[in-house]
């Protein structure tokens, strides 16, 4: 009867601590919110082995050191921190008020990701809430500690917001929410908190594979598993080098990013734009002109991109990825800006100024003009209908 009793009030209290914690994220601006343990599962360790022997990571070399045997597994929260018991996964809704794909229609115009068009990276914008968060649990739960990540960590955070309830993980690799597609921030915070866990999320991607049929790089090498060496966004961001020309003419105009693998995917449908203001996109991000971006200088850079996450990758990458689509465009009036930068200081920019020339000039004069690929319909989808 007494252990009963103790029980029962147990479940009271996380009862409690869950739904103020929830309260508080709300009043926060994040739109969904989970909770998991903190114990490492088996299948998390299994995927990252299995992605990094597989040299799937490409160039990012911090990466391979979060193997099992490294000492760091990316797989296993209490790495981070060994008395962590639970963990709260937070997710804001970023979902774009137009079609995400429309510049891809525009070939004079850059294709930039939907997480990229904000004035502020969304990295900012999250851990200053969760660090209020933060503050605010450490005051209201006595003996409580905490530690938050905002993707700057070895955090498996897809496959601990399946496990917390916000949604699966789809074919594409990324998290599917039912309410909100694919179009989540996702942050964490790690608390020596005992919660109870919500139920992980099914799986309802059935026998689709739109997203797999969308890649225009196919990077999506089987359902769930992604070679990030042929991922554009990958490619546009991460990549420090000269791409492979053959993936370079199937990138089409997206400068940075890409998300044809996620507004293809049949959920999005169900999800709503966000009314975030500080998540709004600033409207010469949405199909930005390739000639203006060509032009930038790294002052020019700098000062067009500065808040935004597009500034890390630096002036070199950017404009080479501008060549890209450039080259791609079919559009010969942009051979002028191509051969601007044929002999640029930068190495990287000026051969990949003279590929786009060189496929410029060499244009056919019956070649039909630029045209994306076209996008199939979900109408098409077999298996689970939303």
């Amino acid at each position: 009867m007494v252990r009963g009793g103790v029980q029962a009030e147990r479940l009271r209290m996380t009862t409690d601590i869950r739904q103020k914690i929830r309260e508080k994220a709300k009043q926060e601006g994040f739109d969904a919110v989970g909770f998991t343990s903190s114990e490492t599962d088996p299948r998390d360790m299994v995927a990252i082995s299995k992605f990094l022997l597989k040299g799937y990571h490409g160039d990012m070399a911090w990466m391979a050191r979060e193997l099992p045997d490294c000492g760091n597994p990316r797989g296993n929260p209490q790495s981070l921190m060994p008395d962590a018991r639970s963990v709260i996964v937070l997710g804001t809704n970023y979902g774009p008020g137009t079609d995400p794909l429309e510049a891809l229609s525009r070939p004079d115009r850059g294709g930039i990701s939907v997480y990229a068009r904000p004035a502020r990276d969304y990295h900012d914008i999250l851990k200053e809430r969760l660090k209020r968060i933060g503050r605010w649990m450490t005051e209201t739960f006595p003996e409580n500690d905490v530690k938050i990540f905002v993707d700057t960590a070895p955090v498996m955070e897809k496959p601990l917001g399946a496990r917390a309830g916000l949604g699966w993980q789809g074919k594409h690799t990324n998290l599917v929410s039912r309410e909100f597609g694919s179009w989540l921030f996702l942050g964490e915070i790690f608390t020596t908190l005992e919660i109870q866990p919500d139920e992980p999320e099914a799986d309802h991607c059935g026998s689709c594979d739109l997203c797999i049929k969308t890649c225009p790089t196919e990077a999506i090498v089987e359902p769930y598993n992604l070679d990030a060496r042929r991922c554009i966004s990958y490619l546009t961001i991460e990549h420090k080098d000269a791409i492979e020309p053959k993936l370079m003419s199937a990138m089409g105009n997206r400068i940075y990013g890409c998300d044809d693998c996620l507004a293809v995917c049949p959920w999005t449908k169900f999800s709503r734009s966000t009314e975030d203001p500080t998540l709004q996109p600033r409207h010469d991000l949405k199909a930005p002109k390739l000639q203006q971006l060509a032009a930038l200088d790294d002052a020019m850079f700098r000062k067009l991109f500065a808040g935004s996450p597009i500034k890390r990758t630096g002036r070199e990458r950017f404009v080479r990825n501008v060549l890209i689509a450039i080259g791609n465009s079919g559009d010969r009036t942009l051979a002028p800006t191509a051969e601007a930068l044929a002999n640029d200081v930068s190495s990287l920019v000026s051969d990949t100024a003279r590929w786009a020339l060189g496929r410029l000039v060499k244009l056919d004069e019956n070649q039909e003009p630029y045209n994306p690929s076209v996008q199939p319909t979900t109408d098409s989808v077999k298996g689970e209908t939303p």
